[in-house]
Parts: structure tokens; C-alpha cells; sequence
């Protein structure tokens, strides 16, 4: 259903610097969760120049492990996904609702739960923002510190809630199955529709092992100042014309 033999798993290890271990163990789990944040950015460059934006693992490969590019979560997480399970992991792939201060938004999110030594653990390595930068438990009151973050995650009736710090960042039901078509739908209103956050603002982040470096937090005039910065803060370069094209929209 997932297409997980479409993955190139060494040409996935290679791009994000995993050479250590690949039995599907929380040690593995774990290094390979923080190497994918830190080595693949978070970024909606492609929804801003209004290209479509593919979910089927090809595309997916295509763009964020031999293109060099980043994504944003249905990339991120159903790459991540097919790579866990490659490496012989049982993964579950959940949609979440996006909360940050509000409780209607819609069904959104993607994001994964995997087994690992006989415990489940929450796994996301496309939120941008806040988000994970390592897995943590699955488990109700479970606290997760990574540099200067932390999470908590916790049960609210029939959901989950993911909180950095004090600030709720998605709750989900994890019983609740999820298919290739969910997916489909809700990337499309992230990329296609005018209240999408994602349609609205550029976004660029790459996760250090202290620090986010976002380009919202950046002035830029010109398109060859965007494009040193975008090389060599976050390691995506990008054609001059599509430069050019974003420079408009920053500050928006």
C-alpha cells in the first residue's frame, strides 16, 4: 500500500549521514530520527511557487533525498515512514490536528508511531516549529529533553496532545487507521487552499543540535543575498529564477 520498495535505503542513509547500525532497536531509532531533522530542512518552498506537491515515494525520494531539497510533514514523515519500515521497523501513519492555541483547525498533521523493543514511541521528523527532534515514548506523561527543548506528551480523552513546553502542538487518536487517500487530501489543502498556512508564508528551517535557523527570522533585498543564505544556512540550493520568485514573498 506504502510502495516501500520504491525506496533506495542506502541513497535515504547517505542523505542524511547515518552509517551506524540498521537493526530496528530504539538506539537505532533514535539516531536515525535526529539524523533526518538535522540533515534534511523543513521548508514549503515548492507550495510558494506553486508546484505540486507529490506524496508517492518516487517523487518523494526524488526531491528530498537525491534532489537535496526539504519538505514539509506528509514529505518528511511518509519518507521517514518507508525508511523505518526498510530497516525493519513496524510504523503506524497518523493525521493530527494542529493546535498551536486553537482546537478547530483541521486534520492535517502528519505524523508516525513505531514499535520498537516491545514499546511504542512517538516519531516526527517534519513539524518545523517546535517539533521533535528525537522519538519519545508513546506513553501518557512521557517527557522528552533534547538541548534546550522539551516535550511532554499526554492523554485528553480519547486523543493525545504533543506539548513543547507549555505550548500544545497537535493531538490525534491513534487508533484510528489512516490510508494513502487520507494523506492525499489533507496534503492537498496544506499546499492548495488560500487559508493553509503553508499557502500563505515561506518557511524554511533546519535543526541544529541547539539551535532552529529559520528564515522568517531573516531580512533579505536582494536575490543573490537569499540564495548565499539559503546554501549556507540551510543547504538547499536553489535555481536563480525560483530565487527570484521567493523573494516577493518573504515578510508576507
Amino acid at each position: 500500500m506504502w510502495d516501500i520498495d520504491k525506496l533506495d535505503l542506502d541513497a535515504y542513509l547517505a542523505r542524511i549521514g547515518h552509517g551506524g547500525p540498521r537493526t530496528p532497536d530504539a538506539r537505532t531509532l533514535r539516531a536515525v530520527h535526529l539524523a533526518h531533522v538535522r540533515a534534511i530542512p523543513f521548508e514549503n518552498l515548492d507550495v510558494i511557487l506553486g508546484r505540486e506537491i507529490l506524496l508517492d515515494l518516487g517523487g518523494l525520494q526524488d526531491k528530498l533525498v537525491t534532489g537535496g531539497r526539504g519538505g514539509y510533514c506528509h514529505e518528511h514523515n511518509l519518507l521517514f515512514a518507508a525508511a523505518l519500515e526498510r530497516l525493519g521497523f513496524t510504523v503506524t501513519r497518523h493525521l493530527a490536528r494542529i493546535r498551536l492555541g486553537r482546537r478547530h483547525l483541521p486534520r492535517s498533521h502528519a505524523t508516525l508511531t513505531v514499535q520498537a523493543e516491545g514499546r511504542t514511541w512517538l516519531a516526527d521528523v517534519g513539524f518545523g516549529g517546535d517539533g521533535l527532534v528525537a522519538p519519545m515514548p508513546f506513553e501518557d506523561g512521557a517527557t522528552l529533553e533534547s538541548g534546550p527543548w522539551r516535550w511532554r506528551l499526554g492523554r485528553e480523552d480519547d486523543h493525545w496532545v504533543l506539548r513543547a513546553g507549555e505550548t500544545e502542538l497537535y493531538a490525534f487518536r491513534p487508533d484510528e487507521p489512516h490510508f494513502p487517500s487520507d494523506f492525499e487530501v489533507a496534503n492537498f489543502y496544506v499546499s492548495r487552499n488560500p487559508h493553509s498556512l503553508f499557502t500563505r508564508h515561506v518557511l524554511a528551517q533546519r535543526t541544529t543540535a541547539g539551535a532552529r535557523i529559520r528564515l522568517q527570522d531573516h531580512t533579505f533585498t536582494t536575490a543573490p543575498d537569499l540564495a548565499d543564505w539559503l546554501t549556507t544556512e540551510l543547504a538547499l540550493d536553489l535555481p536563480p529564477d525560483d530565487v527570484e520568485a521567493l523573494l516577493p514573498h518573504l515578510g508576507r
